[in-house]
Order: structure tokens, then C-alpha cells, then sequence
């Protein structure tokens, strides 16, 4: 995960994870079973109790898993089993080179459901990160092929997890975007709806066949960020530039 390249969200910091919102429609507010203990599994999945959203963590350690819990707010813990057994939506937030293996290990539970792959694969470089996959394929795909009875989302990988212990997060007066790639429509429906819970724009970026290119960016933004520099400003509008035209 990104704690490779930089130190862990401070998670005593948080926004109370049971804070609530009385504008929230409260229809669309998930079940969701999250697969890990580490950073990832700890900022998103609070993100989301604070979005309202009904959590359960599970691990192979269960009291990692109740430790993550107490820090999430979540509702439950458990076996990965049982937070699978929980979600209509899963998070896999396990270090990438374990996700596809997991998947197939809970494939015939996984059918169905919107999975969610936030993983980033990369390793030291000689020059900064650098994909492991090589970037032919995705950790994303590989985990599709492992549950191929599974809905499977690419998201939420592009950020350090320490934004996600922010409320609602924007920037420079904008909402943040979050970037996904699915397949399945109603996977892109599940995703869009808890994007939108917390106060982000969703980013559609097409199919799982694309999802290489957002786990390439992630760690070309991560490179960047490690040797100081600020990511951003690579990418500004065009329309920005003097005597813009929209192509």
C-alpha cells in the first residue's frame, strides 16, 4: 500500500466515524464488508461509517480486525468469510501481490458482489515505485479472472490514504474526483452511489481493461510525491492555457 513510500494517517485525528447526515439519502447507504486491516481497510472504511454506510471488517487476524473495527466505527469484525457474508459491497485492501490469490480463496462468495480493488501494485525502483504487474495487466483483472463470478471496481487507489480521513474532501474549492474503472453496471451504479456518500465526484474511466492505466498513474503519482514534487501540476486544464479553444 502507500505506506511503503509515506508514514500512516494519524488515525486519532479522525472525524468522528458516527457522524451522521441529515441531508443523506438514507436508500442508498450499503452494506459493506471490507477485507484487510491495514491503513487502506482503516481511512476508507471509516470514511464510509461516516458516510453512513454499514461496515464489517474482516481479517485472518481477528483482533487485527476488531482493532480496525474500533478505529472505523465499523459494525462488526470478524473472518474474511464473514465480511464477505456482510457486503453487497467488498473492499479488497490487502497488499497487492495477495489480492488475487484471496479472491479465488473466497470466489464462490464473492459471486454477485461489487468488489472493490483499491491496491496498488508496485515496488522499489532504481529510478522510484515501479509497477510489479509490468504493466500488461491489472491487479484488478487478475482478481476478476480469480472470482469470475464477481462485479469488479478499480478505485480509490490514486490517493494516499491519509485523504480519506478527511470529511467530504476537496480541494481548491472543488469536490476531490475519484477515479474508477467496472465492467458490470450495476457495479458502476455501487461505486458511484458511495463516491457521491462521501462527498466526491465520480470519474468514470472505462472498463476493468483500462483499470492498468489508473494503478499506473498511482504510482507514477507516488513517485512523484516521494521525491517531492507535487503530481498536479502535470496535469493542468487545457482550457486554462491563454487563447484555449475546446477541441
Amino acid at each position: 500500500m502507500h505506506t511503503t513510500w509515506y508514514a500512516s494517517a494519524r488515525l486519532a485525528s479522525f472525524p468522528s466515524p458516527r457522524t451522521s447526515r441529515d441531508t443523506d439519502d438514507r436508500s442508498k447507504h450499503m452494506r459493506i464488508g471490507i477485507l484487510g486491516t491495514g491503513a487502506m481497510a482503516t481511512t476508507l472504511g471509516a470514511a464510509w461509517v461516516r458516510a453512513g454506510h454499514d461496515v464489517r471488517v474482516g481479517g485472518r487476524d481477528t483482533e487485527a480486525a476488531s482493532r480496525t473495527a474500533l478505529l472505523t466505527g465499523a459494525s462488526g469484525h470478524g473472518s474474511l468469510a464473514a465480511a464477505v457474508a456482510h457486503g453487497e459491497v467488498v473492499l479488497i485492501a490487502v497488499p497487492a501481490s495477495a489480492a488475487p490469490q484471496l479472491a479465488e480463496e473466497l470466489a464462490h462468495l464473492l459471486v454477485g458482489r461489487t468488489v472493490i480493488d483499491c491496491t496498488v501494485p508496485m515496488a522499489p525502483g532504481a529510478d522510484g515505485p515501479a509497477l510489479t504487474t509490468g504493466g500488461a495487466t491489472s491487479v484488478a483483472r487478475l482478481i476478476a479472472d480469480a472470482a469470475p463470478g464477481a462485479h469488479v471496481v478499480k478505485a480509490f487507489g490514486v490517493c494516499h490514504e491519509s485523504i480519506w480521513t478527511l470529511d467530504r474532501p476537496a480541494f481548491e474549492g472543488s469536490p476531490l474526483a475519484v477515479p474508477f474503472c467496472a465492467d458490470q453496471p450495476d457495479a458502476v451504479t455501487r461505486v458511484t452511489e458511495i463516491i457521491i456518500s462521501m462527498g466526491c465526484t465520480p470519474l468514470p474511466c472505462g472498463g476493468l481493461d483500462r483499470a492498468a492505466l489508473l494503478e499506473a498513474t498511482a504510482v507514477f503519482a507516488i513517485g512523484a510525491w516521494w521525491s517531492g514534487a507535487e503530481a498536479r501540476f502535470a496535469f493542468p486544464a487545457p482550457a486554462l492555457a491563454p487563447g484555449a479553444i475546446d477541441d
